[in-house]
């Protein structure tokens, strides 16, 4: 299963680190079953993020750290951030795996 947002972002371009002050930004992720059976999170819009999990929830917790760690030492280091990293909108619509 793909977890995707419904609204595209403008990959490739980068925002000084300075201009971001919000808690929460929008990531797209990249989300696959692996042979082995377990699952694999990517994401084009911040480079080095992957991610393994048993199970989707566990891969997308992994995911979330993976990415609050980038963002930080990007912060850390006065590097610019992908301006694909929006600040979450007062709505959007996300597609949510649910274990049943």
């Amino acid at each position: 299963m793909v977890t995707r947002l419904t609204r595209r972002l403008f990959a490739g371009k980068l925002m000084p680190t300075d201009q971001v002050a919000m808690n929460e930004l929008l990531i797209s992720l990249h989300i696959e079953r692996l042979p082995e059976g377990v699952f694999l999170a990517t994401s084009e819009s911040l480079p080095g993020l992957v991610a393994q999990g048993r199970t989707i929830e566990e891969t997308l917790e992994i995911a979330r750290d993976v990415a609050k760690k980038l963002i930080e030492s990007l912060k850390e280091h006065g590097d610019p951030l992908p301006v694909s990293l929006q600040p979450f909108p007062d709505q959007c619509d996300l597609l949510a795996p649910i274990g049943v």
